[in-house]
């Protein structure tokens, strides 16, 4: 039997899909299909991310079993970070799915920092330069405390109250930590700040520009040093590479983009998070980021309720991935 990794390789076309294989996830594999749905038991709810991955022919079986299996034990599904062609599926099957955000990519084979439109990204990377910063990758698993003390003070610095978002997000440490790569910014030998990549599959197969930290006296452009050197390492290692930024809630949202059945309520509600929701969620300043490298592709990525949208399935979603 395939383990989960070489399901989700061989068949994701999400760039997220690497998520679905953080710890604390369960499978659900099924013998008549080839391929793996990734969720986590929320209360009277399964928290899936990222659809079916599976072979084309067997996708919507796949979904089929899976459902059969939530309503066996008496539970929902709720699915985060669909792409498109999963929200047509999903929508099919009866559930209520709507555009929550979009995600980001860079063709590696097209990208430069040359041009006037890069002029402050490059004096951000300058004055880092300038500051000392130097930028290395570590082995799998090296400089762990000084990473893990990085995260602290990040989470620190969002607030007392503050709590990491999960499910959503990569991690280090997992079980396919082996598969990750990391790279750090540091002064005089000390860690001021590092960025994680996880592997993307399907076709636009890289990188996926993960946990993203720094410490508060990083000098300005650390972080953009840091991705700017990646982005040169990955770009020579071969032909038709991507980098992907990752999914942002509340952003690139589009009307036309819609699925037949979206829940109108909700679409208004993604729309007012997006104007005004900063509080929940920093999705502008996680936008500017990611718009300041001229991403080649925009995805629209969805979410999908079976059986309607409901405030016990709100609730059960932002305290599962810590939003909440």
């Amino acid at each position: 039997m395939p383990s989960a990794f070489e399901l989700v390789s061989t068949h994701a076309d999400n760039p997220s899909a690497f998520l679905a294989l953080n710890s604390g996830n369960e499978f659900f594999l099924d013998e008549r299909h080839d391929g793996v749905c990734a969720f986590r038991p929320a209360g009277r709810h399964l928290l899936q991310l990222g659809g079916p991955f599976a072979a084309p022919g067997d996708r919507a079986g796949l979904l089929g079993a899976f459902l059969d299996r939530a309503a066996g034990g008496r539970r929902r599904v709720i699915a985060v970070q669909l792409q498109a062609e999963d929200a047509r599926l999903y929508a099919v099957h009866g559930f209520t799915v709507n555009q929550l955000g979009a995600s980001y990519a860079v063709d590696l084979a097209r990208f430069t920092l040359r041009g006037s439109p890069f002029v402050r990204l490059r004096n951000k990377i300058s004055r880092a330069r300038r500051a000392g910063v130097e930028v290395a990758e570590v082995p799998s698993g090296g400089s762990s405390e000084s990473l893990d003390l990085i995260d602290r003070e990040w989470l620190l610095g969002k607030g007392k109250h503050a709590k990491e978002l999960r499910f959503l997000v990569g991690e280090r440490g997992g079980p396919e930590q082996k598969h990750q790569r990391v790279f750090t910014g540091s002064i005089d030998g000390h860690i001021v700040g590092y960025v994680s990549y996880s592997p993307a599959f399907g076709s636009r197969p890289g990188w996926l520009h993960d946990l993203s930290r720094r410490r508060a006296d990083a000098p300005p452009g650390t972080m953009e040093l840091i991705n700017s050197t990646a982005i040169d390492l990955f770009g020579g290692e071969g032909d038709g590479k991507w980098l992907h930024f990752g999914f942002t809630p509340f952003v690139g949202l589009d009307p036309s983009l819609e699925v037949s059945g979206a829940s109108r309520a909700v679409a208004r509600v993604v729309r007012f998070l997006g104007e005004r929701g900063e509080r929940v969620y920093p999705a502008a300043a996680q936008l500017e980021y990611k718009e300041k490298w001229a991403p080649h592709v925009v995805l629209p990525e969805y979410i999908a309720f079976q059986g309607g949208v409901r405030p016990s399935a709100l609730w059960r979603l932002g305290r599962e991935t810590n939003a909440i």
